[in-house]
């Protein structure tokens, strides 16, 4: 029996297999968007709600992907026998083969979800922390673009699974493209051209999409971007449109002169004390190098002062105001607003790899309104980025930059909201050797400027030329807090010898 070219070609012009593929079109949309959105929710309770509802969310992940498709389409087309008022939504086989698909893509979906969150770093968050944001404005401006960047590939696959699933819903008798071909089959008995027809329409839908999906891959992906280095003429434009920043009013002290004053502070892992009975006042206007061996407790030291680390006894005092004491809520309003008034420099950059530079800086601004006006805020940003000799790259991406560039970045970022104190976490241990120099060149400026800081830094010659006081900890405790001129010509003693030694200044630098 030859195959029947002319009734096979006729298929593509019959209205009842086109009216099909818009079945299949509108089941597959909309099965895919709920399940998006649906999963991603099911995803994120997974991972960060309470233990009850995180075992939900296991159960009906596990449950929903180990039930076949075909059985849980008719169990729910069926649901009315045992709950007849369902019976006005689910006795209709579109509304039932939908929300049967739905349920199975959640499951699918969540998990997708999961793992294109558990791939944003950590330090995502707490870039996002440190510039004040709440726990649901770092999820909507960090954490799910990137995540929906990274799952995309994945998603655009599981809509073309849910296309070809749609054959499924036949079994209830759902006019799609394979129940449609088989009521022509069953009248003529052309089977193989009724059914090669059939799986052209779903290679023409799935095609169709695929060409839309790549485009928006393509638009999403930073990675093939290549924005140019602006020329002189245009940098001349843009340092005619910048605007400094606007200084902070003065503090009212309250009877003190600290800017930040640490009060018997500790902090435990497990059984293990990370540092203890610290004690630190930093005055405005200082510099304070913390310096110290491995381990010795500095970097959560300077986490803690934001945040980052809870405390388990002591309290952080920010300009006479009580910021931070052990228990207390970490999203509480005070602690919000005192946040804002600390910049926050990490070690690995932790800028935002979806934006440009220019959108890096300004992104806390515009989430905090401040200043109010877009073109304030532009003007403010462009001004940071020609402080930090990068306003050439303003249309650039993180990953199109150097380490040195990217950290002088992250110190615009943290300067875009005019904070009174900056704290540094190690900002050059991530660098190669030539571009130290440029990211503390940055710093020294700063520090020229009035700005109160506080770096945790293995920088010698640096920390002895720049700093106010060098902070020597060891062993979770501070062993000495002196001046520059001090290690360099005071009197010996216990204190000082240490933080010499442990700093290379040697007996013929010291009077």
């Amino acid at each position: 029996m030859t195959f029947n070219w002319d009734y096979f070609f006729s298929l593509f012009s019959m209205a009842t297999f086109w009216q099909a593929s818009v079945t299949v079109v509108e089941l597959s949309v909309l099965a895919w968007c709920a399940g998006l959105v649906l999963g991603f929710v099911v995803a994120s309770a997974r991972l960060s709600g309470p233990l009850w509802l995180k075992s939900v969310c296991q159960v009906y992940i596990w449950l929903f992907r180990s039930v076949p498709l075909l059985v849980l389409v008719v169990f729910v087309y069926n649901l009315p026998q045992m709950f007849p008022a369902s019976g006005a939504v689910l006795g209709n086989a579109f509304f039932a083969g939908l929300l049967a698909t739905i349920l199975v893509e959640v499951a699918y979906m969540a998990e997708i979800h999961r793992g294109g969150l558990i791939s944003v770093a950590k330090g995502q968050h707490e870039a996002g922390y440190a510039l004040g944001f709440s726990y649901l404005g770092i999820q909507r401006k960090v954490v799910i673009p990137q995540a929906l960047r990274i799952a995309l590939p994945a998603l655009v696959n599981e809509f073309i699974t849910i296309v070809k699933q749609t054959s499924l819903v036949s079994v209830i008798s759902l006019p799609e493209l394979l129940m449609t071909g088989q009521r022509l089959y069953a009248e003529n008995f052309l089977v193989m051209e009724t059914l090669a027809a059939v799986a052209v329409y779903y290679v023409l839908i799935v095609s169709v999409f695929s060409l839309l999906f790549q485009a928006l891959e393509r638009w999403a992906n930073v990675q093939v971007k290549n924005p140019q280095t602006l020329d002189d003429h245009q940098l001349d434009a843009l340092r005619q449109q910048a605007v400094p920043l606007a200084k902070r009013q003065a503090v009212e002290q309250h009877g003190t002169p600290d800017a930040l004053l640490m009060k018997q502070i500790q902090k435990t892992w497990g059984q293990n004390p990370v540092f203890k009975d610290i004690d630190l006042r930093v005055a405005p206007g200082e510099v304070v190098s913390v310096i110290g061996p491995s381990g010795s407790g500095k970097t959560t030291l300077i986490r803690s002062i934001n945040g980052l680390e809870t405390l388990d006894s002591g309290e952080i005092v920010l300009f006479g105001e009580s910021f931070i004491q052990a228990g207390d809520n970490r999203h509480s309003r005070l602690r919000k607003q005192g946040i804002r008034r600390i910049g926050m420099v990490f070690q690995g950059f932790n800028l935002f790899p979806h934006y440009t530079i220019l959108q890096n800086v300004m992104l806390a601004q515009r989430y905090h309104q401040q200043p109010e006006q877009e073109s304030a805020r532009r003007a403010q940003a462009l001004w940071l980025l020609d402080k930090v000799g990068l306003l050439a790259h303003m249309n650039k991406y993180p990953h199109q930059l150097s380490g040195g560039q990217q950290q002088r970045v992250a110190i615009a970022r943290a300067l875009a909201l005019s904070p009174d104190i900056m704290l540094f976490d190690e900002p050059t241990s991530a660098l190669d050797p030539e571009r130290v120099g440029e990211v503390l060149k940055v710093i020294s400026d700063l520090a020229r400027e009035g700005m109160t800081m506080v770096i945790v830094t293995h920088e010698m010659d640096f920390a002895l030329a720049i700093s106010d006081r060098v902070v020597l900890m060891d062993k979770g405790t501070i062993q000495a807090d002196t001046t520059p001129e001090n290690i360099r010509h005071g009197e010996a003693t216990p204190a000082l010898q240490r933080i010499r030694q442990f700093m290379g200044v040697n007996g013929a630098e010291v009077a």
